[in-house]
This record gives C-alpha cells, structure tokens and sequence, in this order.
C-alpha cells in the first residue's frame, strides 16, 4: 500500500500490474490495445516531425540571416506543411488518449462497484468505519487514476522517444551541448523531489479534507427538514466551519510548497532558453556555424529538457497521483479483507426447508457486552411472531443477522435461500425512480400485470399514491413526494408482489398507525407470508401466535399465544 509519505512500495507495484493485467485480457483489454498502438504511432509521429521542423527552422532562419528570399520562401511552405502534419498527428493523439481514458475508467470503474456491491461488502465496510468516502474514492479516484497513468505513461513514452530523435541533434552540434543538457536535467530532478516531497503527505490529506467538507454539506442538505424544525443550524454551522479550518489549513501547507518549488522551477525553465545560447554562440562567432544552427539548438535543448526533466515539471501532478493511488489502494485492501472475511453461503441443497432456526446464538455488541444469549428457536413458514423486549439493540441485532449482516456471533442461523426471506428497515428507503421500480424486482418488471400491482396498492389504502404518480412509469423522488407511512406501505407492497416465505418488518408501528399495521400484517397472512415484527408490548396480540421477549441482559423467553 502506498501510505503517506513514501514511495510507492512493490506489493502496490504488483497490485497495479494485475490490476493492468486483467484489463488486457477482458473484451475491452483487446480494443485498448489496438488505442495504444495507435497512440504510439502518432507518438513517433509526432517527434519525427519535430526533429524535421528544427531542421526546417534552422535553414528559415539561416536564410533570413543570409537575406535569401528564394530560400525562405521555400522553408516557409516547408514549415507550413510540418505544422499542418503535426497538428493532425497532435490532434488524433490527444483524440485516442481520451477515448482509451475513458475505457479504461469504464472498465475499472464496473470492476470495482461490481466488488463493493457484491455480499453487502458496501455495508460493511461502513459499519466498520475503517473506510473514508469510499464513494469518492470509485467516482473520482478511478478518473483520475486512469487518466492520469495513462497520461503518464504516454508522457514517459513520448520522453524516451524525444531523447533519441534529439540526442543526435545536439550530439551533432556539440557534445557539450549534450552533456550539460543530461548534468542540468539530473541536478533539477534531484533538486526538485527534494524541495517537493511533502506534497505527497499533503495531497493524501487534502483529498480526505475535501471529501469530509463535501460530506458534511451532503449531510446539511439531505437533513434540512430535521435540522431546521431542531433549530440545529449553529451546531451545523460549527461543523461544517471547523471542516474547512481543516482543509484551508492542510492547503495553505501545500501553497507553502509549492511556492518553494515554484521559485526552483520557473528559475530552472528560465534558464533552458539561456543555457544552450551561452553554449552555442561562441562557435557561431568563431564561424563555426551559420545563425540558423543557434535556434536549432536552442530547440533540441528545450525539447530534450522536457524529456530528461519531468520529474521536475511534474512534482504536484506526480504528488497528487500519489495521494490517489494510495487512496484507491485502501479501498481495493479493504474490499479484498472484506471478500476474505466474509463467508460465503454454500450453494442451496434441493428442497431446503422453509424455515429459520436460531442454534445456540449469542450476539454481542462491539464493545463485548451481550446483547442475546444462546438463542434456541425454530420458525416455521407460516409463523405469526413478535419480538419484544427492554432492549432495542438486541432486537435489530437479530434483524440484522437474520439478514447476514451483523459480525459479532456465536452459534448458528439456519436460513432458505434468499429469496425467501425480504425485511422491511424501520426507515424506508425509496430512491428517484419510477412506480413500476418501486413494486417489482427486476427480473419480473415484464411478468406482473399491471392491474395485480394496482390491485396491491389499493388494497393498502395507497390510491392517493396511484394519483400522484402519474402511471406506472413516471419518475418521482419518492422521500420529497409522499410521506413515511406512504413510504413503509409501498414497500410492503414490494414485499407482497415477491411473495417471499418470510417478511422480517422493524418497528412496524414507527412508520404507520395501527389501523394500517394491522391491515398490512392481514395481507401477509392472506399470502401465506410468514412474519417476523420487532415491535413492543403494546403491539395487539391477535395478530401474532408467538411472542419472543427479550431481557435487557440477554435471556430470551418464548410464549405461545392462544386466541
């Protein structure tokens, strides 16, 4: 892993290749190959055409300093027909490094949210909080990787293509020449790594600051409604300024730098103009060279400075793609500890029965204290239970590993396959997207009549909802269009429409009043949905056969009911 302040170390060296690797060998890998031939091509191209235009320039000036109008005539449609030529060279380079950018981030980018989405790995790595702005990290990190790899990498391609066409030239003006271009090149590489060094420790930090101050502002705007009514914009304003006290901090550190450097390297650049001249011009007064040789010179140099220096012209860009491998690389480790960790279900045996059997389960809270303790029950499909108890974190602690998604366990869960089970959170979630998306899963938007799922939702008291939509297939951000009892009923309409063997609903009665709560555990019933409510006391008994109680220090109790 690349960490703050060092170089990139060889397991990220080995990762990158693989990395590189698997791109090759995909469907993309090959279309990206046929790019980079290209690319290449207009590369040598391109420089080709830059030593024949110092060629071309040296005998232009030359003939203006010999006053020979025939000949400069003739090296101005000469140097008109280079230019012309390496602009198109110029062009389509700029052209397929785009387009070759642009797959690769493709590719990389379905690569990885493929990963982070795949067993709930997103969840978890949350949950564990080991893990800043992961989102940035596959939206903005991915670009700028990609882009910027293969920009450098053409950049080093280009470097060593420049440095043989124009090692020759200066060699054949003067072997001095050529020496003081490779002494000054070393020299100013080695002293700009040292005057820039820290930028990389820098820019790692200011990524996250960035990140965290975007974050926060997210935050204010996605809770407006809450923090307005709570009288809360003081707390928020702190927040959100003391993030950028931060980052202004953290960038002030990087333009102290930076101005360091800034003085090294435009005195540097300065003096690329001037060095070859001090060279070259005493054998021009000595006769030893015609004036055009001068600018020719003077060229060659610069273009080879550009090749030899680019550590010198690069420091913050090279600093800033530091910063992103580094973060890019904790979220592939994190990712691969995550696919580790996580055990993967066996493949479901044929006939797996229908039920959910608890085995000796003990669940615990992060900081060791028991939550349930040694859990031995058995629900049956069909069954009509309760949870209770004084302690709300045992409860969602059992919704939540019922799902898969609670890490602190002892014992077992004996669960049907997937598709058997949906749970409904306390806090419904329905994103910007169409009626149709919220009721039907994917694979069956084409096999639900419409009228089953209009048919659904009038029975859940959710004809106003069927008015404001608009159809079936209309767009609506659905949390800024209908309220939270709206919400919960329409994902138990979801819920329905799969006909899934068990539905595991938390705190039903938060979300809706109880004449609805009632009438949705009815329609479960009437489906042969068995059901499973996190829910209190107070919760009407006649819709439940079984009550499951849970102590504050962990011992369960389990009642039949009989109506």
């Amino acid at each position: 892993m690349v960490k703050a302040g060092q170089e990139f170390g060889v397991e990220t060296w080995q990762r990158f290749k693989r990395v590189l690797r698997t791109f090759v060998a995909s469907d993309e890998g090959h279309k990206a190959l046929w790019m980079l031939a290209g690319l290449i091509t207009f590369l040598v191209s391109i420089n080709a055409l830059n030593v024949l235009n110092s060629y071309v320039g040296r005998d232009f000036m030359s003939a203006i300093a010999d006053k020979n109008l025939p000949r400069f005539i003739t090296r101005a449609w000469l140097y008109v027909g280079v230019f012309a030529l390496s602009t198109v060279a110029a062009v389509m380079s700029s052209y397929l490094e785009q387009r070759l950018g642009l797959l690769w981030r493709d590719w990389q980018t379905r690569q990885l949210l493929s990963r982070y989405l795949a067993n709930r790995a997103f969840y978890r790595l949350e949950l564990e909080g080991y893990l800043q702005n992961p989102d940035q990290r596959i939206a903005e990190d991915v670009r700028s990787f990609t882009t910027t790899t293969l920009s450098f990498v053409l950049m080093m391609l280009n470097a060593a293509f420049t440095i043989v066409a124009f090692s020759g030239v200066l060699w054949s003006i003067s072997p001095r020449l050529m020496i003081a271009a490779i002494v000054y090149a070393l020299a100013g590489s080695f002293l700009a790594f040292w005057l820039g060094h820290r930028l990389v420790d820098l820019n790692v930090r200011q990524l996250d600051r960035e990140a965290d101050f975007r974050s926060e502002l997210i935050q204010l705007r996605e809770h407006s409604e809450p923090v307005a009514l709570l009288q809360l914009e003081e707390f928020a304003h702190r927040r959100i300024l003391k993030r950028l006290d931060y980052l202004v901090a953290n960038w002030r550190q990087i333009i102290s730098v930076n101005r360091r450097l800034g003085f090294f390297t435009n005195g540097y650049n300065y003096l690329i103009q001037i060095v070859p001249v001090i060279i070259v011009a005493p054998l021009f007064i000595r006769g030893d060279f015609e004036f055009g040789v001068v600018t020719q010179s003077v060229m060659a140099f610069a273009q080879l400075m550009g090749a030899f220096s680019l550590a010198v012209s690069q420091v913050q860009p090279i600093s800033s793609y530091a910063a992103t491998v580094s973060r890019l690389d904790k979220l592939m480790t994190a990712i691969r500890a995550d696919e580790a960790a996580f055990e993967k279900p066996l493949p479901d045996p044929p006939g797996k029965p229908k039920r959910i059997a608890y085995r000796h389960l003990t669940l615990y809270r992060p900081d060791g204290v028991c939550l349930i303790k040694d859990l031995t029950i058995q629900i049956e499909h069909g069954a009509r239970m309760l949870i209770t108890g004084s302690s709300g974190h045992a409860k969602v602690a059992l919704f939540r590993a019922t799902a898969g998604m609670f890490n602190s366990i002892e014992g077992s869960i004996d669960r049907p396959d997937a598709e058997a089970m949906m749970f409904l959170p306390e806090r419904p979630y329905l994103t910007k997207c169409t009626l149709r998306e919220v009721l039907v899963q994917p694979s069956k938007e084409n096999s639900t009549p419409d009228s089953e799922l209009l048919d659904i939702l009038r029975r859940l008291q959710l004809d106003a909802v069927i008015e404001e939509a608009g159809g079936l297939d209309v767009d609506h951000d659905w949390a800024n269009v209908i309220g939270i009892s709206e919400q919960a009923r329409l994902l138990v309409a979801r819920i329905v429409l799969a006909r899934p063997a068990f539905a595991f609903l938390d705190r039903l009665s938060t979300a809706m009043d109880k004449l609805h709560a009632q009438e949705v555990l009815k329609l479960l019933s009437e489906q042969n949905i068995a059901y499973i409510v996190l829910g209190t006391s107070d919760d009407q008994a006649n819709n439940f056969d079984t009550v499951l109680d849970i102590a504050m220090d962990g011992a369960w109790s389990l009642q039949k009911l009989i109506h």
